[in-house]
């Protein structure tokens, strides 16, 4: 029986905005814990389960990483995040690398958020790259290096401002507040969002650890019927009420279709990285 780093994770996620006027929901979710260099292996050994090809769980290399198909490190997903590691200033080493995402269920996905989470040999997280994409067909990635590394469980705690168009009911000068672990038996991610005058948004996931393989894919089956699916539903669904609570929009920037923000720093000051301590690019 093969004993895999990847896994899965179910919980709920939650949403509770403060302002201009209170918004809450929750829902159960999961997600799926790759390693990457898994990724072939998992789907030779599940039926339910396949990689760059249709099955009910299915994960695709273009759905994550660069936008551009024609580019070569869309080929495999360890080119891309290692030349964001670079980009950093972080030389990979051949480490692990972990991605929290949802996969496609029945050829559909749509992933507000995915984490890749790369170490090095010595089995040290360096790096944290949080890929987002919004529905206009847009991606982002903030990518925090580590500095020397960090091989501890506890919560890390990073910072920066909002750089990328998500919702039309949140406006662009925001800063984020992300506190993340690294997953184990649990797995969390929390992000907030404030202004000047404070926390607008707060978001979390939480969820427990499941063995990958059909036993639990067979379960998540019923038990998260169709999940992507209702992920944009939802997404639809909650800016309607917002809309219908008076929440006013805001005007989309014209944004290329995928972009960067390197955040600079060390795992000794993560917890106080100045807001606006970013290189940005295409």
């Amino acid at each position: 029986m093969n004993s895999w780093n990847s896994a899965i994770y179910a919980g709920k996620v939650t949403h509770k905005r403060l302002r201009p006027k209170a918004h809450f929901l929750r829902y159960r979710m999961f997600y799926m814990f790759f390693d990457i260099d898994e990724l072939g292996a998992l789907s030779e050994k599940s039926r339910l389960f396949s990689y760059n090809r249709f099955n009910f769980f299915s994960f695709f290399n273009k759905d994550h990483g660069y936008k551009s198909s024609t580019d070569a490190a869309d080929k495999h997903l360890r080119i891309y995040a290692e030349n964001r590691m670079s980009e950093a200033g972080i030389t990979p080493d051949g480490g692990k690398i972990q991605l929290m995402t949802m996969p496609r269920i029945l050829g559909y996905v749509f992933n507000p958020l995915s984490v890749y989470y790369c170490y090095d040999l010595s089995q040290r997280l360096r790096v944290l790259i949080y890929e987002v994409n919004n529905t206009f067909g847009q991606r982002h990635s903030y990518i925090f290096p580590l500095g020397h590394g960090v091989d501890v469980a506890g919560p890390l705690h990073q910072q920066c401002n909002k750089e990328f168009y998500v919702s039309p009911f949140l406006e662009m000068e925001l800063g984020y507040d992300f506190t993340i672990t690294q997953p184990g038996s649990d797995a969390s991610i929390v992000i907030n969002a404030r202004d000047d005058e404070g926390l607008i948004i707060a978001t979390a996931f939480t969820g427990k650890r499941l063995a990958f393989g059909d036993r639990a894919l067979s379960r998540l089956i019923f038990a998260y019927p169709l999940l992507t699916l209702k992920v944009i539903f939802g997404i639809h669904w909650e800016a309607l009420r917002l809309w219908i609570k008076g929440v006013r929009l805001t005007i989309r920037p014209t944004a290329p279709r995928q972009t960067k923000s390197v955040i600079s720093g060390t795992e000794t000051d993560l917890r106080h990285v100045p807001a606006r301590n970013i290189r940005q690019s295409a």
